[in-house]
Formats: structure tokens, C-alpha cells, sequence
């Protein structure tokens, strides 16, 4: 999945959907949904641990502190990820690796964690909510 293989498919695909685009533009919009990828990709990972940590965790915490410890976890186990990812890049022919791809990675795992936390208790407060009836006490 490095850049050159991935713009083969991308490019025809973009310009299906939004007609010709001139190689310099195509780069700087390649790079845009590259880092994307990363961000959302990375982010959607951390809200898989979230889900994980606070199903595994869930009977030895009141539910503050169980989202606060998930997502704290969500975020390092991410960043292991991440951080392993990129230094199994680096012995690869044609990839790189990076430490700022590491924190964009980062940056997606912190805001998803964010969005989980604002959203949790309003999903949870509502009566009809199967979260709301596994954590009754």
C-alpha cells in the first residue's frame, strides 16, 4: 500500500467521480486522503479498544471512571500500534517509515476518544438503551 500503488486505484476512481485533475493537484489530493486514512483509520482502531477495554473492565469500576480507563487505554494501545506499524514500514522496500504518521495516528485515536466520551453518557442516559440496562445497579 505504498503511494505509488495506491494512487494506480485511486486516481481512476477520483477522477470517475470528480473528472480530470492535472498531476500536481492529484499529488496534493493523494497525500490529503493518504493522511485521511491514517487519522480516521487509527481513530476507528481506538474506539475498537475502547469497546473492548470497557466491556473487559466494566466490573471494577463506577461508569465514569470505566470510560476514563478505557479511553486512556484505547489511546496508549493505539499508539503501540500505531508505533509498531511504522517500524515494521521501515524495513519494507518502497515504504517509509515516519514519526509524524505515528502522530496523526495519535491525533485520530485522541479525537475519537473525545467524540466516544461526549457521546457515552447521552447514549447511555436514554431509557430504551441496552447500555443503560447493563449498567444498571
Amino acid at each position: 500500500m505504498s503511494s505509488s500503488n495506491t494512487s494506480r486505484w485511486l486516481r481512476p476512481v477520483w477522477e470517475w467521480l470528480f473528472g480530470p485533475i492535472s498531476l500536481h493537484r492529484w499529488n496534493i489530493v493523494h497525500e490529503c486522503i493518504r493522511k485521511s486514512g491514517h487519522f480516521i483509520g487509527y481513530g476507528l482502531v481506538s474506539v475498537c479498544f475502547f469497546h473492548g477495554f470497557r466491556n473487559t473492565l466494566r466490573i471494577h469500576s463506577t461508569l465514569r471512571a470505566l470510560w476514563m480507563r478505557s479511553s486512556v487505554l484505547a489511546i496508549g494501545c493505539t499508539i503501540l500500534i500505531a508505533s509498531a506499524d511504522e517500524f515494521h514500514q521501515a524495513f519494507l522496500p518502497g515504504r517509509g517509515s515516519s514519526p509524524w504518521d505515528v502522530g496523526l495516528d495519535t491525533c485520530g485515536a485522541i479525537i475519537a476518544q473525545l467524540i466516544v466520551l461526549f457521546l457515552m453518557p447521552r447514549i447511555s442516559q436514554r431509557p430504551s438503551s441496552p447500555l443503560s440496562e447493563s449498567y444498571a445497579k
